[in-house]
């Protein structure tokens, strides 16, 4: 069992750490063409690829997906009363706090701890958050909320292909497979990548708020997992997967849109580091529990 943790804990870890040595080093890494690389070509790509090349129950999809919405609404109306409490802005902390690194780190745990099936799985989950986070969560935090940043998302045109397809048993030819698979292949280890580089760049600041954060961050999205699981009626990998992925530390675009908006961005920095740290150092216990209820403990 102590085998299968580190096989799934140590890539993720290492190619994250290649991405922080490389920001210490100084050597060139063009932060904004690679994040335009992995969000125009690379993940369209792997959503695509993925979502046709597996024969996948499409109610796991839905369920994947519903329950994503679900967590994030749980989230929110979870943290709420205690920012509320601790007397901290909303629209500075609510999106850190409602939204989980799903993408860097996620989305590799699920294709190591679950293989293919629990990428698509997982990418469900992913697509219908990141439509959550860049309208609402966007809007919490400029206080606007907006439905023009869909329109130029390549990502949402990618899952709707892809669905297409599903559902109309189109048949996809092998060779738009192989490319899809090809183009999408770049993306996990460039989203680590990315994360080392991005934490490395990062500076913690207000280490008592941060980890109160971080600690809400990640007990909260647990428990908001594991009544989503229940509540939709999730079989036993798409529960390990929504308890995954709803138990992520903090996302990297809520400190971006705190710097765009200027709400508290060297608190929320700080936020993203700490509970970065601390969900790596409990990604062990994380995954031994979600292994033992998916039934994939070995």
């Amino acid at each position: 069992m102590l085998y299968q943790l580190f096989a799934i804990i140590a890539p993720v870890f290492i190619c994250a750490a290649f991405g922080i040595v490389w920001a210490r080093m100084r050597l060139p890494f063009d932060n904004e063409s690679v994040t335009s690389l992995v969000t125009l070509i690379g993940t369209p790509a792997l959503v695509f690829g993925t979502l046709v090349g597996l024969e996948l129950s499409v109610d796991s999809l839905l369920r994947l997906g519903a329950g994503s919405a679900i967590i994030s609404a749980v989230t929110a109306g979870a943290v709420m009363p205690v920012l509320f409490l601790w007397r901290k802005s909303q629209r500075a902390f609510l999106p850190a706090l409602m939204f989980p690194n799903v993408g860097n780190i996620g989305l590799p745990l699920c294709l190591f701890a679950f293989g293919q099936e629990g990428l698509a799985l997982g990418i469900s989950y992913f697509t219908v958050q990141a439509v959550v986070m860049f309208t609402i969560g966007n809007g919490i935090a400029s206080g606007q909320i907006g439905l023009s940043s869909l329109t130029r998302n390549p990502i949402i045109y990618a899952v709707v292909a892809a669905l297409v397809c599903i559902f109309a048993k189109i048949p996809v030819a092998e060779w738009i497979i192989d490319t899809a698979d090809l183009l999408g292949g770049m993306c996990i280890p460039l989203l680590l990548m990315t994360l080392g580089v991005s934490l490395a760049k990062l500076r913690l600041s207000n280490l008592v708020d941060s980890l109160g954060m971080a600690a809400v961050r990640l007990v909260v999205g647990f428990g908001a997992g594991l009544f989503t699981a229940w509540l939709v009626g999730a079989s036993e990998m798409e529960t390990g997967i929504l308890l995954l992925m709803s138990s992520m530390p903090v996302a990297i675009f809520p400190y971006l849109f705190a710097v765009r908006y200027n709400r508290e961005p060297e608190t929320i920095a700080g936020c993203v580091i700490v509970s970065t740290v601390l969900g790596f150092l409990t990604m062990p216990g994380l995954l031994y529990l979600v292994l033992e209820l998916s039934g994939k403990a070995g």
